[in-house]
């Protein structure tokens, strides 16, 4: 039995954050639009986008290559395997033990490094402008997520994300200056990473300002759900990774049933928490200048460098 519901725990998670992300999506769209005085769409209405979107023909671009075609599926199985790495339920499930913090970051390096080459592919200008946009901001985003990594696995001794999160249910470590110092830093970088205001707008397809958005202009039908699907998967996945490093309270620690029955309602409040506070800042802040972008990655990567300044600091006074 214990085997059977290890097994089910290990398949489902990553299938639950696949239908939950149009939701999560939905729930801060309508958030916003309360909080701006609007109706707002139904919760489920990137359901129906998407289901409209699969239904639809796919085309392609004479000049497209085959790249250009496998790219949709690749970024949507890259995301869907780095969600599958996330401890979401427990932190004793048999994928917890590959659920290697580098790793994920490599997947997502993947997903973007396919997308940005299916940008350029097309040979479209929006298309080009895109990806040496999204470039930009993953010059600058990367470094500064290795150093939020390297912060808590220093603090931790372990890149495992499971192993993290088990250190901090167990001890104090998350009231380390530390780690207020890389929860700053991965807030920030999580909305560059995501294309969220002020560094993108998911909703705009103003070519002045667009950076995501900018590479999928020439997508289509399937192709394109996948992409909106897997971006909707990369904010669920940058949101569960959030409350796993540094709220990891209400993970199972012992697959029993009652602890993993429990795991879901306090993981859908955090994340709640995490919509309700994107909606509030995306509704208090404008999208800042493309040029201006630097300067706030170089803040996230400052954040996690005195993160990880400060725990040496600590450890060798200590």
């Amino acid at each position: 039995m214990d085997r059977f519901l290890n097994l089910g725990a290990a398949l489902l998670q990553p299938l639950l954050l696949l239908a939950a992300a149009p939701l999560l999506t939905g729930v801060i769209r309508r958030i916003k639009a309360r909080l701006q005085n609007r109706r707002g769409a139904p919760l489920l209405t990137p359901y129906r986008d998407l289901r409209k979107l699969i239904a639809k023909e796919a085309i392609v671009a004479r000049t497209a290559s085959p790249l250009f075609r496998a790219a949709p599926y690749v970024v949507f199985a890259a995301t869907l395997l780095a969600a599958a790495a996330l401890p979401v339920f427990s932190t004793v499930l048999p994928g917890a033990r590959i659920a290697d913090a580098i790793a994920l970051i490599g997947l997502l390096g993947l997903a973007r490094f396919v997308l940005v080459l299916a940008g350029l592919d097309a040979g479209t200008p929006f298309g080009g402008m895109g990806a040496s946009r999204e470039m930009l901001v993953t010059t600058f985003a990367e470094p500064a997520l290795l150093l939020v990594i390297f912060t808590l696995a220093m603090t931790t001794h372990t890149t495992n994300l499971a192993g993290m999160a088990d250190a901090t249910l167990t001890g104090a470590t998350v009231l380390r200056p530390s780690y207020l110092f890389a929860l700053a830093a991965l807030l920030l970088l999580g909305v560059a990473e995501c294309g969220r205001i002020p560094v993108d707008n998911p909703s705009t397809h103003l070519e002045l300002t667009m950076i995501h958005e900018g590479m999928l202009l020439e997508y289509s039908g399937r192709h394109l759900a996948l992409m909106e699907w897997a971006a909707q998967l990369k904010l669920t996945l940058f949101a569960v990774l959030t409350v796993d490093l540094f709220l990891p309270w209400g993970l199972a620690t012992r697959l029993t049933t009652p602890a993993v029955l429990a795991a879901p309602p306090l993981l859908a409040l955090k994340l709640l928490l995490l919509a309700a506070l994107l909606a509030l800042s995306e509704t208090v802040l404008a999208k800042m200048r493309l040029f201006r972008v630097p300067g706030y990655l170089t803040l996230a990567f400052l954040l996690a460098l005195l993160g990880l300044l400060s725990h040496v600091i600590l450890e060798a006074a200590a």
